[in-house]
C-alpha cells in the first residue's frame, strides 16, 4: 500500500468514528475537554489497536491463501464499506440514550472495524512488526482528530450537521475504492 491508500484508509475507518463524536457532542451541548480527550483517545487507540491484532492473528495464515489474498482483503473492505454506506441511509433521529463521559459507553462504541483493516495488511504483504506501524499509527492519528472535529461540531452545530455531512457514507465510499484499487492491481497489473 502506498502512503496515500494508508491515509485514505485511515480516514474511512475514522469516518466512524467522526460520525458517532457528532452524536456524542450533540449529546454533550457543550465543550468539556476531559470527556473529549477521552474520547478521542480512546477512539484514537483502539482504532491504532485493532488493526494490529487483526495483522498478528492474520500473519500466521497469511503464507496459506497467497493465491486468493486480493479478494480476502477486497471484500473486507468492500464488506465493512457497504455496511457504512447502508448504515449512512439509516433515518435516525438524534436522541441517542447513552453517556457519551462513561469511559464504559466510549469502549463500546469503539468500532471493531479495524480488527478486519488488520486482517487485510497481512493479506496485502506487510510482514514485518516495523512495516505495520506507520500504518496503525496514521489510523490512531486520524481516528483521534476527526473525533475531535466530530464532537466540536455535533456540540457547535447538533442535529443538522450530522445529516448533510454523512461522514459514514463518504468513509465507506473510501473504503470501497480502496478495495477494489487492491483487486484490480492484483488481477491486472
Amino acid at each position: 500500500m502506498t502512503g496515500l491508500e494508508i491515509w485514505l484508509l485511515a480516514v474511512g475507518l475514522a469516518m466512524d468514528c467522526f460520525a458517532v463524536s457528532i452524536a456524542s457532542g450533540i449529546i454533550l451541548k457543550r465543550a468539556r475537554l476531559r470527556p473529549m480527550l477521552v474520547m478521542a483517545i480512546s477512539f484514537g487507540f483502539f482504532q491504532a489497536l485493532m488493526p494490529l491484532l487483526g495483522w498478528i492473528g492474520a500473519s500466521f495464515f497469511s503464507h496459506l491463501i497467497e493465491s486468493i489474498d486480493h479478494w480476502i482483503a477486497f471484500g473486507i473492505l468492500a464488506f465493512l464499506g457497504g455496511r457504512m454506506i447502508m448504515e449512512s441511509f439509516k433515518d435516525e433521529d438524534c436522541k441517542h440514550e447513552y453517556d457519551p463521559t462513561s469511559l464504559k459507553v466510549v469502549l463500546a462504541l469503539a468500532s471493531i472495524d479495524a480488527l478486519a483493516v488488520g486482517v487485510s495488511f497481512a493479506f496485502l504483504g506487510i510482514k514485518q512488526f516495523s512495516a505495520i506501524l506507520s500504518p496503525i499509527g496514521i489510523i490512531g492519528f486520524v481516528s483521534f482528530a476527526l473525533s475531535m472535529v466530530g464532537l466540536m461540531f455535533g456540540i457547535r452545530f447538533g442535529c443538522g450537521i450530522a445529516r448533510r455531512l454523512r461522514a459514514e457514507l463518504w468513509g465507506g465510499i473510501i473504503l470501497v475504492i480502496i478495495g477494489t484499487k487492491i483487486l484490480v492491481e492484483h488481477l491486472f497489473f
